[in-house]
């Protein structure tokens, strides 16, 4: 049975290690691609070093970290030792119990009941913003508490509980007991449960999610809204960097329980060995919690003063950030303010993912904004819900660079609420090398059986229907039920050719030539192309018809200071970060600026500007036709029934 246990536990260890090795490896990836290895390079290192944001980010995370980390492990080592000495059996159950209950209720149930219990409390307050870091802080210690306290307990057990009853009847008080006397011999376990809260607080995303603020983006918050466009190597090398420094941790940790145990052999025998000595527990321990209590004074002091403050919303990966030398736009917008206004202004940046999700934030009122940056529908829905204030457009005199084809469209048909950021259109992508040029030009490429196994299909109901409406020509905004079943027989007939229902997941399965054909938005063909294999050759078209789409600019009704937030939106149409933000993020831009610019037009090359801007002249006719619109309730829960049942079938 030897060999055999020998085979699972090495198949065990390949199984949990694995992914962590592929992700070091191509951590130093000389290509951008996250799945072809093209050489050995440190440039994603280097490249990780010069991104502001993400690094950012990274403090924000470890600031987070360290001060739930210190805060838990003091909590929970007073509550351990409350515990321990509970004299009533059932009692120390029924603590037992409750302090088990956060680790088993599922993290989306607790970052929810949070957040609505900080939006609770808030309220009660009058405050305009019920998150921020204090929530967030507040949440993560909420985590944390139990894994401290699980990891002191033991060692309060094993202790020998005359010790601090000696240490008293030699005159020690209860403290100086507890400190001369019991810390020492629970410090194993104090430390360990700090560095376990420490660990746990750094990896959490969705507890982070629902309960963090305006300008507070933790790293995995961080990464999970990169994947609106791709995640490159960068951070697998940050990822690297964070996998030793917590396995030097561990280590150190485990290298210091091993002493305590030699300690205590020893001095059974009446020996004395090379041990970590109290002295230098408590020196690592204080020297730990002096560098979080000097981040939290940073952080505490950090800002203030006569600065303004800025709350944008937007999708992520979706403004030029400075990095592969692009401008930081909103470091620039900072420096233009203050030199201009003669005041600081500071802007808290955050992303969402969808917008749905904002649309849940907006609502819950959980948190304010100045400027938020939604799609089309969502603007209709925004402005029909009295969430959305008029815009003064004698703030906003850029304005006048938006083209006529992009105004008094069905969303904003007054141009009251919203400034279009970006726009595009939905078309197919697919590698030349497995597909027949003579295949390709319409929807049916998608629903070709040739390619049985290589075709990817939108994973959200919107876009799916809408491929199949397309195709068959129905009003993808159609409230006739009939069409929208005609629609899902269509996509259960597609289902056994389809490799993936997949969004972000795209970007990898086309760019590495595992799949050969998936409908997307013809921004990101342009980012799929950068990053495709030697053996991929990615192309693009547009089947007629297909779906049309703006993002456009709008300050909500819970904005705190419109004039900045106009100021703000008028210098986002001014020509440099306009320009700056439609190269990096790969969209058209309905700003006359951009697109009649020449040095835009080179840089983006004669394809691109074929692909990004097609029938401009027509545009807000075919926009108006083919665009999604907000359906009713009624319409959305038939929807998603339908989206149910083609999942399950």
């Amino acid at each position: 049975m030897k060999p055999i246990a020998k085979v699972y536990t090495a198949i065990l260890f390949l199984f949990l290690f694995a992914p962590i090795a592929i992700l070091l490896v191509f951590s130093f990836n000389s290509g951008n691609s996250l799945s072809v290895l093209s050489g050995f390079s440190l440039y994603w290192y280097k490249e990780l070093f010069h991104d502001a944001n993400t690094l950012g980010a990274l403090r924000n995370t470890l600031v987070l970290a360290l001060c739930a980390a210190v805060i838990s492990t003091v909590m929970g080592t007073a509550a351990a030792v409350g515990i321990n000495k509970l004299r009533s059996r059932s009692m120390r159950a029924a603590m037992n119990t409750v302090t088990n209950l956060p680790m088993m209720n599922p993290e989306i149930i607790t970052g929810i009941s949070l957040m609505l219990m900080f939006v609770f409390a808030g309220r009660l307050m009058g405050l305009a913003t019920s998150l921020n870091f204090g929530t967030i802080l507040i949440a993560h210690v909420t985590f944390c508490l139990p894994y401290v306290i699980l990891q002191v307990l033991p060692k309060l057990r094993q202790m020998d509980k005359a010790l601090p009853e000696a240490a008293m009847d030699l005159g020690c008080t209860p403290m100086g007991a507890f400190l001369k006397v019991e810390l020492p011999e629970i410090l194993p376990g104090v430390l360990t449960g700090m560095i376990m809260a420490f660990t746990l607080s750094l990896d959490d995303f969705v507890i982070s999610y629902f309960t963090s603020g305006n300008g507070f983006e933790t790293l995995p918050i961080r990464i999970y809204n990169m994947t609106k466009k791709t995640v490159t190597p960068k951070m697998y090398a940050l990822a690297t960097i964070i996998f030793f420094v917590i396995l030097a941790l561990l280590l150190v940790t485990n290298l210091m329980d091993d002493d305590a145990v030699r300690e205590r052999k020893a001095q059974r025998r009446g020996k004395k060995e090379h041990t970590l000595s109290d002295r230098g527990k408590k020196t690592l321990a204080g020297s730990v919690m002096g560098v979080a209590a000097a981040l939290i004074i940073v952080v505490s002091v950090a800002g203030g003063g006569n600065t303004l403050e800025l709350n944008v919303y937007n999708w992520g990966e979706y403004i030029s950030d400075g990095s592969d030398g692009s401008l930081d736009t909103i470091k620039d917008f900072e420096a233009w303010y203050e030199e201009t206004y003669g005041q600081k202004v500071k802007v808290n940046y955050s992303t969402f993912a969808s917008n749905e999700d904002m649309y849940a934030k907006l609502k819950s009122g959980a948190v304010s904004y100045d400027v938020i940056i939604p799609s089309d529908y969502m603007i209709a829905r925004l402005a029909a819900e009295d969430m959305l204030v008029p815009l003064n457009f004698d703030n906003i005199p850029n304005y006048q660079y938006i083209e006529p084809q992009f105004r008094g469209l069905y969303y904003d048909p007054d141009d009251r609420y919203s400034v279009p950021y970006t726009y595009g259109v939905v078309g197919i992508i697919y590698d030349a090398n497995q597909v027949d040029q003579a295949d390709t030009g319409d929807w049916d490429l998608m629903w070709n059986p040739k390619y049985a196994g290589k075709i990817l299909q939108f994973n959200n109901s919107r876009d799916a229907f809408g491929t199949a409406m397309y195709s068959l020509d129905l009003d993808v905004n159609t409230t006739d039920k009939a069409q929208w079943d005609r629609a899902l027989q269509t996509l259960l007939d597609q289902r056994p050719l389809v490799k993936g229902y997949v969004m972000d997941e795209i970007f990898n399965a086309l760019e590495s030539g595992e799949a050969a054909i998936g409908a997307y938005y013809a921004g990101d063909y342009f980012t799929m192309v950068d990053a495709q294999a030697d053996n991929v050759d990615l192309q693009f078209y547009y089947p007629d018809p297909t779906n049309y789409f703006i993002d456009a600019m709008c300050i909500p009704s819970c904005c705190a200071n419109q004039d900045l937030a106009e100021i703000f939106i008028n210098y986002m149409l001014s020509e440099e970060p306009a320009i700056a933000n439609a190269e990096y993020i790969y969209y058209a831009c309905p700003n006359s600026l951009v697109y009649q610019n020449e040095t835009y037009q080179e840089d983006m090359g004669e394809e691109a500007m074929e692909i990004l801007y097609p029938d401009t002249g027509d545009f807000a006719e075919k926009y108006n036709k083919l665009a999604y619109r907000n359906l009713s309730d009624e319409m959305l829960g038939y929807m998603n029934t339908l989206w149910e049942n083609l999942k399950i079938n």
